[in-house]
C-alpha cells in the first residue's frame, strides 16, 4: 500500500535514515489548506474495520482510547473538485507528539476496481509520486507484508528518504444495509522511521440514488467512497507539528493517485 508514503513529510531537521528537509515536489501542485476549527465539528464518518484479527490497533473504532475526546485541537480541509476531505486530530499528554489524520475521497469506479488498485502492491510505485519503491516480501491469503521506500529529488540538491516495512491484513467483503458494501485493509508500520504508524484503507459503495426527477446525477449506478485512517507518530527527536503540513499534502496526493489510477482501469474495461 502506499501507507509508508502517506508519511513522505520534510522539515529542516537531519537524522539517521529519515532526512528532513523543505521539499518542491510534484505533490506541492495540490495544495492542502488546512484551517483550525471547532472541536464541535464531528469527524468524517469512516467505517469500521471488517478486519478479523489484525494486531494494528483500530484507530478510529475507539475515540476514548486514541484520545479524540481530550483533544484541543482538529483541523480540516476539503476540496470538491475530487470530493475529497481530511481531518487532523491533535492528541493531548501524553501523545502530544501523535496525530490521527483522516482522509476520503469520491471515486467514479466500482469497489472491484478500487480494491484492485490497493491490492496491486508491486505496482503502487507506478503511478503514487514520491513511491520509488514497494516490495512485496510475503504474501498469503489475506496478509501482505511490503517494504518501501519514499524518495524525492528536491531544491539545493536535498533528497527526502523513508523506509518501512508494513503489514497487511486484507478483510472480507461486508454487505450492508440498502445494498452497500464494503472492504478494508488494516496495515502497521512494523519496521521503519515512525514509533507509531498504522491505521486502515476502507472502500464503499453504495447504490446510487435518483433524484426527485427519477434521474441518475451522476450517470453510474454506484457511488464509491476511498477513506483512510493513521495514526501516527515520528520517532522522537522529530516534532510532529514540523511535519503535519507534508503529511497532509502526501495524504491527499496519494488518495487522488489511486483514485486516478481505479478510473482509468474502469475505462480501460469499458473499451
Amino acid at each position: 500500500m502506499a501507507m509508508a508514503m502517506a508519511s513522505s513529510c520534510c522539515s529542516s531537521v537531519s537524522h539517521g535514515r529519515l532526512r528532513l528537509v523543505l521539499p518542491t515536489t510534484a505533490s506541492s501542485t495540490i495544495q492542502a489548506r488546512l484551517r483550525l476549527v471547532s472541536r464541535s465539528r464531528r469527524p468524517l464518518p469512516i467505517s469500521s474495520s471488517s478486519s478479523s484479527e489484525p494486531p494494528a490497533r483500530d484507530a478510529h473504532a475507539d475515540d476514548q482510547r486514541n484520545g479524540w475526546a481530550a483533544a484541543t485541537e482538529e483541523e480540516q480541509d476539503r476540496d470538491e473538485r475530487y470530493g475529497f476531505e481530511i481531518e487532523v486530530r491533535k492528541l493531548p499528554e501524553p501523545k502530544r507528539n501523535r496525530r490521527v489524520v483522516r482522509a476520503r475521497v469520491r471515486v467514479g469506479a466500482p469497489l472491484e476496481a478500487v480494491w484492485a488498485t490497493l491490492t496491486d502492491y508491486e505496482g503502487l510505485a507506478g503511478f503514487i509520486p514520491g513511491l520509488s519503491e514497494c516490495r512485496l516480501l510475503h504474501q498469503d491469503a489475506a496478509f501482505a507484508r511490503l517494504y518501501q521506500v519514499g524518495e524525492q529529488d528536491l531544491a539545493l540538491g536535498f533528497k527526502f528518504n523513508a523506509k518501512g516495512t508494513i503489514d497487511c491484513y486484507e478483510g472480507e467483503m461486508e454487505v450492508l444495509p440498502a445494498g452497500a458494501r464494503r472492504r478494508e485493509i488494516a496495515f502497521n508500520m512494523v519496521e521503519g522511521d515512525f514509533k507509531v504508524f498504522e491505521g486502515k484503507w476502507s472502500v464503499e459503495e453504495v447504490e446510487d440514488s435518483l433524484d426527485e426527477g427519477g434521474e441518475n446525477p451522476t450517470g453510474q449506478e454506484f457511488q464509491t467512497t476511498l477513506s483512510y485512517v493513521v495514526e501516527l507518530e515520528p520517532k522522537l527527536w522529530v516534532p510532529v507539528r514540523l511535519l503535519e503540513g507534508r503529511i497532509c499534502k502526501e495524504i491527499k496526493t496519494n488518495l487522488i493517485s489511486i483514485r486516478e489510477e481505479a478510473e482509468r482501469i474502469q475505462r480501460l474495461q469499458k473499451e
